[in-house]
């Protein structure tokens, strides 16, 4: 019976790569246990001489809760518009053979070559004459259509995995088109659906281009604005702002970490497999 011999090499790398995914970390959360001026003193790589909450209970203080709120509003619409727009429009791509759904396919895909920045001008001025300024559907409506091209991609790639046997075995059975897609499609698509899920609510959650142009009053802030609430003349209050950053990033890695295995697999394209 053989023996395996160690992989030092592989180790070592493992280990290297633990220290560099696992210092940021600690020094955010250390961080946010600290006075501020226990932090100056100390230096971010320093246990906290005295544990303390009050970097939390003061961003929970500065009117996070509103901008959590408004955020989770945000990224809820923006997925829930992917989600019934996006499937029936990646079933139509896949199933269809004509050739004024293919060209609309790839203008479609122009989503993809133009930046947000290049927009953000003519997009102040349709939401404006539109009467959404400073409102969170006026953000919501640009982020999904952003959303949208990449999620299409995703799908019809995961769509196109199905093996054209089960679209024929139902429709022999006389399903009609509707039936294929809800009773077939959609099952056979839940990792496409996972990731285009993830993917849309990470570009609703981290947003901050749309929110920053179409938006104004207190009310409709999010939380990338409201990090800079932390950021004063005299400086950054350093712990209180890594407090946000924790508390802000836990839903969303919530998220991932729920739908991580079929996001891998959408991301791979063989989600319908």
């Amino acid at each position: 019976m053989s023996k395996t011999r160690p992989n030092h090499l592989a180790g070592f790398g493992s280990l290297l790569w633990l220290l560099v995914v696992g210092l940021p970390l600690y020094v955010m959360l250390v961080a946010t246990f600290q006075s501020r001026p226990d932090y100056a003193a100390n230096g971010p790589l320093a246990l906290p001489e005295r544990f303390t909450l009050d970097n939390y209970l003061d961003v929970l203080d500065s009117g996070f809760a509103q901008y959590f709120l408004n955020t989770l509003v945000v990224t809820v619409c923006v997925v829930g518009i992917v989600l019934l727009l996006v499937p029936p429009l990646a079933y139509t791509i896949v199933r269809s053979r004509g050739r004024a759904t293919t060209t609309v396919f790839r203008l479609f895909l122009l989503g993809l070559a133009i930046p947000s920045q290049a927009v953000i001008v003519p997009m102040f001025f349709v939401i404006s004459e539109a009467g959404l300024y400073d409102s969170l559907i006026g953000v919501i409506l640009p982020t999904a259509a952003f959303a949208m091209p990449v999620s299409a991609l995703i799908l019809s790639g995961v769509m196109r995995d199905i093996t054209p046997d089960l679209y024929e075995a139902m429709t022999v059975d006389g399903a009609s088109p509707r039936r294929v897609f809800f009773q077939l499609v959609l099952p056979l698509s839940r990792s496409g659906l996972s990731t285009i899920v993830v993917f849309s609510a990470l570009q609703a959650w981290n947003g901050f281009l749309f929110p920053l142009v179409l938006t104004q009053s207190a009310e409709t802030k999010v939380i990338t604005l409201g990090l800079y609430e932390f950021q004063t003349e005299h400086g950054v209050d350093t712990p209180g702002l890594l407090a946000a950053v924790v508390l802000s990033m836990l839903p969303i890695l919530l998220v991932y970490l729920f739908a991580r295995r079929s996001l891998v697999q959408g991301l791979m394209g063989v989600g319908g497999k």
